[in-house]
C-alpha cells in the first residue's frame, strides 16, 4: 500500500510554515504523496468545518512542487464546477509539466450550496457540470486540435500548451460515495477516492464499482484511494469517539497496523493520512510515528 499525507491547507493548522514544513518532511520520511483540499470561500455556517483560512489548492501545490522532488501532488478534492474547465485544465497541465509529471487530480462536485451560490455556480447542476468539465479537460489535455461543444463549455480553433507530462493525462480520482460519484468514477476515473469510510462501506462501494464496470464494458474496475483521519496514540491516550464508528483509524501502532490490513483487504491501494494534531510539532510527531512505527509493519 502507498501512503500520502494531507497537508493542512484549512482549519487550525493552515499556516504557510506548517504547510511547507509538512510537505518537505513528508518527502524526507518516505511518504509517496501529499494532498490538499479545496474551498474558495467559507460561508459563516461552515466555519466549524473548514476554519476561516483556506489556501488555494493548485497554488499551494505549485509551491510544494518547488520545495520537493519526488512526492506526488494530489487534490482531495478539487471542486470541479468552481473553476472554468479551460482555466482548470491550464493550471493542472502547467503544474504537471513543471513538477515533472507528479500530479494526481482528485475531483468532486461540491456539497456546500451557499459556497456554490457565492461563486455563481448553480448547485442543482453541479453534477452535469462536473462531468462536462472533466470531459472538456481531457479533450484539452490529449487532442492535438482540441474542440468541444457542450452546454457549459465550448471551444475550437485553439492551441493548448503545455500539455501534461503524464500520458494520456494525470490520473483522475473521483471523490464522494453517492451513486452519481460511483458512476462518474467508472466513466471518467482511474480510482475512487472516498473520505472517512468504514470497511463495510468500502466493500459495498468496490462491489458496486465492479458491477458498473461490467455493465459499461470497462475491463478493469477503478482502483481505490482512501483519505482517512488517523491518530497514532501514545500509551494511555484515549481514541477519539468517532473511532468507535470505524470512521477514524486510531490506536497504538500495532492496532493501526491491523486496521490498515483490513483496509487493504477491502481493496485500498493508497491511504491518504489526515493526521489529527493540535499544532505543528504534534503533526510532525504523528508523521514520524507512522513512518517509523506503522508503515514498516504494513505488508
Amino acid at each position: 500500500m502507498r501512503f500520502g499525507i494531507w497537508l493542512p491547507t484549512c482549519r487550525h493548522l493552515a499556516t504557510p510554515k506548517i504547510i511547507r514544513t509538512a510537505a518537505v518532511r513528508a518527502e524526507a520520511l518516505g511518504y509517496d504523496s501529499v494532498w490538499v483540499s479545496d474551498h474558495v470561500v467559507v460561508p459563516r455556517a461552515n466555519v466549524a468545518n473548514f476554519g476561516t483560512t483556506i489556501f488555494d489548492p493548485l497554488v499551494t501545490l505549485g509551491v510544494v512542487a518547488g520545495a520537493t522532488r519526488r512526492v506526488r501532488l494530489g487534490t482531495t478534492v478539487l471542486i470541479v464546477p468552481y473553476r472554468h474547465a479551460v482555466v482548470a485544465a491550464k493550471m493542472i497541465a502547467s503544474l504537471d509539466a513543471l513538477s515533472d509529471g507528479r500530479v494526481i487530480v482528485g475531483v468532486g462536485a461540491g456539497w456546500v450550496a451557499a459556497e456554490s451560490a457565492m461563486l455563481g455556480v448553480p448547485f442543482a447542476e453541479r453534477g452535469p457540470m462536473t462531468d462536462e468539465y472533466l470531459r472538456a479537460m481531457q479533450e484539452l489535455w490529449t487532442s492535438p486540435a482540441p474542440s468541444f461543444s457542450g452546454k457549459y463549455v465550448q471551444f475550437r480553433d485553439l492551441h493548448f500548451e503545455p500539455r501534461p507530462i503524464q500520458a494520456p493525462h494525470p490520473p483522475i480520482l473521483v471523490g464522494g460515495h453517492s451513486k452519481a460519484a460511483l458512476r462518474r468514477t467508472v466513466e471518467l476515473g482511474a480510482a475512487w477516492h472516498p473520505i472517512n469510510r468504514a470497511p463495510g462501506e468500502l466493500r459495498a462501494g468496490v462491489a458496486e464499482l465492479a458491477r458498473l464496470s461490467r455493465a459499461r464494458g470497462r475491463a478493469t474496475p477503478p482502483a481505490l484511494t482512501l483519505r482517512n483521519d488517523v491518530r497514532i496514540l501514545r500509551a494511555g491516550e484515549t481514541a477519539p469517539a468517532s473511532a468507535h464508528a470505524g470512521r477514524v483509524i486510531a490506536g497504538e501502532p500495532a492496532a493501526v497496523v491491523d486496521q490498515i490490513a483490513e483496509l487493504a483487504a477491502c481493496g485500498v491501494e493508497e491511504l491518504v493520512l489526515e493526521l489529527l494534531a493540535a499544532d505543528g510539532p504534534e503533526l510532525d510527531a504523528q508523521m514520524v510515528a507512522f513512518a517509523e512505527r506503522v508503515r514498516p509493519r504494513c505488508a
